[in-house]
């Protein structure tokens, strides 16, 4: 057992992901927050050494010696030891309270439009919206944001309670029903970061996966531009695209929107679909190819339990399945 144990510890260091690892960070919040971790593992490392060479020490010099009889000297107290051993601890605490609450109150700053981009992340059973108030557009799963920029969010939920959260970029936050917690990030370099729900929120909690986008400022500004002009796309350009889309207008798009300047098509129901063809997963945490799209919007509860997607299998037939499926990967603002 003591061998497996030893073996666990080691294999939790291979194949890491260091755009999910709050231990490799990608942003100044990341870096601080890994600061305090490592000082408080000092610490604890430090006092465990302490402690461990008192009692090697104790062991040794107070052993039971050959021939000794009677009961040793009975010591009541040592009024500077007891000062001691209270004082140094209240120290230690004092050295990592200092920063942790500074870091605290710095993080839970809010910073204005002038000061950062203002980001509105809205967490759903089992999904994440995000809103671009000042740029007027939303987006779901994935969430695009500038490098070398502070990124302030406001997170809520509409259902349960959820935890957004980065660990390449920063800890993470609760995001409650009727309430809004302030955080706010910055991406140093470009990069895809993995994110996740950190709250269990119901069957498919494991799969509430999402990914920050961070590109280069010009980069995001073309994006956002893309996403504008997704209200403008022209037809599609095959017949079975355009007999999608009348499959996609008569049964998908009470739910669904596709241009990123509306929101959400009902609130509270779906994600908005602009540029869902550029997205590389489905759903969050799955491959996004034509046979899992397929698979999801035949029976979306294989995929992801407990989600509010109705599945067409047996609506419609697999030709009607797979020119929804074309039309789908049109949805491109690439």
């Amino acid at each position: 057992m003591p061998l497996l144990a030893v073996i666990m510890l080691v294999l939790t260091g291979c194949a890491q992901d260091p755009y999910l690892s709050a231990l490799d960070p990608k942003g100044p919040v990341a870096a601080a927050q890994l600061s305090l971790i490592m000082l408080s593992l000092y610490i604890m490392i430090g006092v465990f050494a302490v402690v461990m060479i008192i009692y090697v020490y104790v062991l040794v010099k107070f052993r039971k010696r050959k021939g000794q009889t009677g009961i040793p000297e009975q010591v009541e107290g040592n009024h500077k030891l007891e000062i001691i051993w209270t004082v140094i601890p209240l120290i230690l605490l004092a050295v990592l309270a200092v920063p942790t609450v500074s870091l605290t109150f710095d993080l839970a700053e809010k910073h204005n439009s002038e000061e950062a981009l203002q980001v509105k992340v809205v967490a759903h059973q089992f999904w994440w919206e995000f809103e671009y108030p000042d740029l007027e557009i939303s987006a779901g799963q994935d969430l695009y944001i500038p490098t070398g920029q502070k990124v302030q969010f406001q997170v809520t939920s509409k259902d349960v309670m959820h935890a957004f959260w980065v660990p390449a970029l920063g800890g993470k936050i609760d995001t409650n029903p009727g309430m809004i917690n302030n955080m706010w990030l910055h991406a140093d370099k470009p990069g895809t970061y993995k994110g996740k729900c950190a709250e269990l929120c119901g069957p498919s909690h494991a799969l509430m996966d999402f990914k920050v986008v961070a590109l280069e400022p010009a980069e995001f500004d073309k994006w956002v531009g893309n996403m504008k002009a997704s209200a403008t796309k022209p037809a599609p350009a095959t017949a079975s695209a355009q007999a999608g889309q009348d499959i996609f207008n008569q049964s998908c798009i009470g739910c669904h929107a596709v241009d990123a300047t509306k929101g959400l098509m009902v609130p509270d129901i779906a994600p908005n679909l602009a540029g869902f063809a550029d997205r590389t997963v489905l759903a969050g945490f799955v491959e996004h190819n034509d046979e899992n799209l397929a698979q999801w919007i035949k029976n979306p509860q294989s995929l992801k339990p407990g989600n509010l997607m109705p599945g067409f299998e047996g609506k419609l037939n697999d030709q009607q399945i797979s020119d929804l499926v074309e039309y789908m990967n049109t949805l491109t603002i690439e």
